[in-house]
This record gives C-alpha cells, structure tokens and sequence, in this order.
C-alpha cells in the first residue's frame, strides 16, 4: 500500500472525488486503483475565493506500487502504525496513580493492561456526579471545592472543546487517538488535522475507560486527596489519603503523580516534603468571544455555510517583545466558569461534538516568566494566579458572576454595552473594567494582541466582541523535577506527569506522558 499526500478535495467532496484526485495525481485509469481510504484531511483557506480540503489518501493499487513511489514525489510507501512495548519487570506492590485526567487515566490504563492493578486517586466526582455539581453551579453558583471544572474524573479536558491536536511528535499520540475511538470517540479524530471530541462525547470515552481498567482488577477511590507521602532513604514507601472523614495509608513504592495544574493544596505539599519543585513560565488573559458566524465568515468567506465552524490560531509579540497568542480555541462553544477555590474566579472554554453554539471563543493569553515574579518560591506562579483570581471575584460582585467588558471599551474606552454578542457564561457576569484586574505587562500584552490579531483575522475587529476576566490556568506554573527515569529527581517511586507537573499542554500530551511514564515503572 502506499499514501498519497496533497490531494486536493472540493469542500463538498464525494467518494468519487477522491478517486478522481487519486487517479489524477498518479496519472492511473480507475480500474488500477484496488481500493483507497482518506488518511488525514485539513481545511485550506488560505485563499478565500478557493478555499478547498487538503487530503491525504492510502491506497492499494493493481500496478507496480514501486514504480509509481519512484516517480511521484508525494508519494510514500505505507507503514500502519502499530504501538508495541512489552514490560521487562512486574511490581511487587500495587501502583498509585494520583489523578484522573488525561494523564492519570492513560497511566492507569496502561498498567492494567500490562497486567498490574493500578489504584486511582482522585479528589473529586466520579463524571455523572461532577457534572451534577457544575450544573448545580452554573445555576446557584454553589462551588464545590473538589467537584468542579478542575476537578473530578477525567480532570479539566473534561469540561473542554476536547481538543485533539498536538505539538508533540511522539508516535504514541496516535495511540492515545485510537484509544479514544476504541472507548467511544468518533472515528473522524483519526483523520481530522484538527480532531476534537467534544465534552458531551469525551463524558462517556471517560466513563468507559474507567470500566475497562476495573475490569482489569484496577480500583477508582473517588472523593480522596492525597495529603503526605511517607518517603525513606529517598525511596516512597506509602501514601496517605483522605478519603471522607478517615484517613487510609496505602503502602507502594510505586506512584504516578498526574495532579492537574490546579491542585495547588498538593503543590504546597510537595513542597513541605522537600520535593524538587521550580518556577516555569506559563500564561494568562481573558476569553474572547465573537458570534461564531463572523469567525466563519472571516476564516472561510463564501464557502462558509458548508464547512464545519471555524477556528483559528493567533500569536504574536507586543511592543516588548512579550508573547501574546490565543489558546484553546472553541468553535460554537462556550465559556465557563471554572472556579476551585472560594473567593477568586478563573475561566475556560467549552464545546460539545457539533460546535453548533452561537459564540465561538478563544483564550487570549499573554506570557508569564519567573523573571517576573518578585519572590524565588516555586509557587510564586501560583500566588500571582491566586491574586488575579481574587480580583475578578471581587470586580464580578463576590457571587462568581464574572467580570466582562467589550472590546471597545477595553481598547477606545467607548461605551461598555452588551449588543450582538451576548456573553455565554454562568452564573452569570457583571459589566465592568478588567483592566484593573491584571498587572500593566498583561493590560499591554492584551492590547496589543486584540490589535495585531484583527490585522490577521477581521473578525478580531468587531468592538462588540465580549472580554471575559480571568483566564488564569492554562498551563501549569510550576514543575515537579524529574530524572531521566521520568522519577522525582530526589524520590525514587515517584512518577511527576502531565500538564500538573508541568511536562504536558494538552489532553494528548498528558495521556502520553502518562503512558511514558507507566512504561518506565515496567521497565527494568
């Protein structure tokens, strides 16, 4: 078999499109083709008036497949992927995996397929009751402190657009894809360029693959928090966990620390533990919201009405030299509210499988790095955070309604009105100035990034476009120091992974951490 790269697909393209791209391409008559599946599809827009599919295609052919790799430049020979390890050593004690977002569950997963029973840890909800209690939320503005967007089975990702692409280049992404697919996903993320999943589907993905590695003698301890590590010679020996009013030891020597960027209890733990901990550069901002046909209009002109919503992806840098750059990008999606902590107030954005909300929305983020910070703790990200948080929660009427501001009003201090773009968060929000909320370095990053994206992106133009305060937890700003083994550098058994411990920026890069790091905890 062999691919085929840089076919070009009309947007409403049918099967015998594709042949016809096919045969075209490799100058073949149709009867010399044996049969042919699309392979990765991406959207060209870059010219408005021919906006089209790019498409690449596997194909067996009736004729010599080497003779046509030897002639076409677009043209290589076809490898299916296959994902392979095999353990060199078993556990004499049951691993912990302490979280269960992306990279604690595929760590977890992992395990119980090469034959250990992993025991999860996880603070917050089971998903149903999570959802239960975000809903609650949304509509009374009762915070739970352990069942919220941040927190609860399947970790942020959860409550997200459940988006799929990735920076990383390692092969074990495309596993993670088909992972996804095996537990419930829709096929297209293994062919879209740009996969999502959509937090309606991504709930029972989730749910199922918890199932699985119950099935397999694994075992899920929802509503417990791990409060100590008990640790000799360097090396972990147990783990204490709080689970309702009792405290559990479970001894192990072996323990996957996938926390989530926003346990921030347990960041403060490590620390007191003498844990390696240090200042990494992270981002934070606001949301953008914009009436997703615009974001259609602008990215894809005429051909609009039959292409799925649009996205984006901006950068660049301020009159500084300081990074700016949108993240996260939900089409047809909505913001949320995605408070952990009583008293402060942070956002993020969400979209479910069809993207068919009226808004779309995006973070904007301006970039953060030690040498801004006045303190040489490792948590002074985390307090940074903390105060910006407090600020909207105060600015938004100390009721978790959050503080939104137009983009007018923000850049030409014209009149700060709701009009066509109504904001989607809840339990609601407050009018008012968010320049107050921020240091001056972000005020300006933010300033001059709505005013070079709208160069870029016309849609970034519209002063009714609705600001959304405060953006603050994008990516982790600590790290937890790990070896070569993947282990704490100064604690043999622990296993620092994912977006929390700052090795990850994504829910495919989280879940392949933790797949790395499972395969080092075999490996002897």
């Amino acid at each position: 078999m062999i691919k085929v790269k840089n076919l070009k697909l009309p947007v409403n393209y049918t099967a015998n499109d594709i042949k016809l791209a096919l045969t075209k391409s490799l100058k073949l008559k149709e009867e010399s083709i044996e049969s042919f599946r699309l392979s990765r599809l991406s959207i060209d827009a870059r010219k408005k008036d021919n906006v089209f599919y790019n498409a690449t295609i596997t194909a067996k052919l009736r004729v010599n497949e080497d003779r046509i790799l030897s002639k076409f430049q677009n043209t290589e020979k076809y490898t299916p992927y296959r994902y392979s390890f095999t353990p060199t050593k078993s556990l004499k004690e049951r691993p912990v995996v302490i979280g269960s977002g992306p990279a604690g569950l595929f760590a977890a997963l992992s395990l119980a397929r090469f034959g250990e029973k992993p025991i999860v840890i996880e603070r917050g909800k089971d998903v149903d009751k999570r959802t239960e209690d975000v809903e609650l939320f949304f509509k009374y503005a009762m915070l739970s402190t352990t069942s919220n967007i941040q927190f609860g089975e399947g970790g942020a990702g959860t409550f997200s657009d459940g988006k799929l692409n990735t920076g990383t280049n390692d092969s074990r992404a495309i596993q993670v894809l088909r992972t996804f697919v095996e537990f419930g996903a829709q096929e297209e993320i293994l062919i879209n360029a740009k996969p999502h999943i959509g937090t309606d589907v991504l709930k029972n993905v989730i749910k199922n693959i918890r199932k699985e590695i119950i099935s397999l003698g694994g075992e899920f301890w929802f509503e417990a928090t791990v409060t100590d590590l008990e640790v000799k010679n360097h090396e972990l020996k147990s783990i204490t966990v709080l689970k309702g009013n009792n405290k559990e030891v479970i001894d192990t020597n072996c323990a996957v620390l996938a926390i989530g960027h926003s346990a921030r209890d347990t960041f403060e733990m490590l620390l007191n533990k003498g844990i390696i901990l240090q200042q990494k550069p992270f981002s934070m901002g606001v949301r953008i919201e914009h009436k997703a046909s615009e974001i259609n209009k602008s990215q894809y002109g005429s051909f609009a009405p039959k292409l799925p919503t649009a996205d984006y992806k901006l950068n660049i840098k301020d009159s500084t030299g300081r990074g700016v750059y949108t993240f996260c990008m939900c089409p047809g999606g909505y913001v949320v509210n995605a408070s952990s902590e009583e008293g402060m107030l942070c956002t993020n954005g969400m979209s479910y499988s069809k993207r068919d909300g009226d808004n779309s929305n995006s973070a904007i983020l301006v970039s953060i790095y030690p040498q801004d910070f006045d303190s040489i703790s490792p948590l002074a990200g985390v307090e940074l955070q903390r105060e910006i948080e407090r600020k909207a929660f105060e600015l938004g009427g100390k009721d978790y309604c959050a503080p939104v501001e137009t983009v007018g009003s923000f850049l030409n201090e014209s009149n700060n009105k709701i009009t066509s773009v109504k904001p989607t968060i809840n339990p609601g929000y407050t009018l008012a100035k968010i320049e107050s909320i921020f240091p001056e370095y972000i005020n300006k990053g933010l300033k001059d990034g709505l005013s070079g994206f709208a160069r870029k992106l016309k849609a970034f133009s519209a002063e009714e476009a609705v600001l959304t305060a405060a953006e603050t937890r994008s990516s982790s700003p600590v790290r937890i120091v790990r070896d070569e083994s993947l282990q704490a550098l100064n604690i043999k058994g622990l296993y620092p992974c994912g977006e929390g411990a700052g090795y990850a920026g994504g829910i495919v890069s989280a879940a392949v951490d933790g797949i790395k790091c499972a395969e080092m905890i075999l490996t002897k």
